[in-house]
């Protein structure tokens, strides 16, 4: 799904397979969805939410499965169900950034 709403919104199909591929994954983006091959350990980094709260939720529940320290940027408003999620998962290793 493309949603541009007035600068307001993100190209989401194109930020989740970017950040995913900085993270390790393997995703080719398709006209209406992404391709990701499964198997392919993910790696810890920065990631930007581009303010997006879906693409942070994404982003973050995909930083529980990394290895090293993940530091998700655009999302200090990180809603607290995350945040807890996080702390409960005992992942000290996601960091969120305004």
């Amino acid at each position: 799904m493309r949603v541009l709403v007035a600068g307001k919104e993100s190209d989401r199909i194109a930020v989740m397979a970017t950040q995913l591929n900085k993270m390790g994954a393997k995703v080719t983006e398709l006209p209406d969805g992404l391709e990701i091959t499964g198997g392919i350990p993910l790696i810890g980094t920065d990631v930007d939410s581009h303010t997006d709260h879906r693409i942070a939720m994404s982003l973050a529940i995909a930083a529980l499965n990394a290895t090293n320290t993940t530091i998700i940027h655009g999302a200090a408003w990180l809603p607290f169900l995350i945040q807890t999620l996080l702390l409960r998962c005992k992942k000290s290793v996601v960091k969120i950034r305004g």
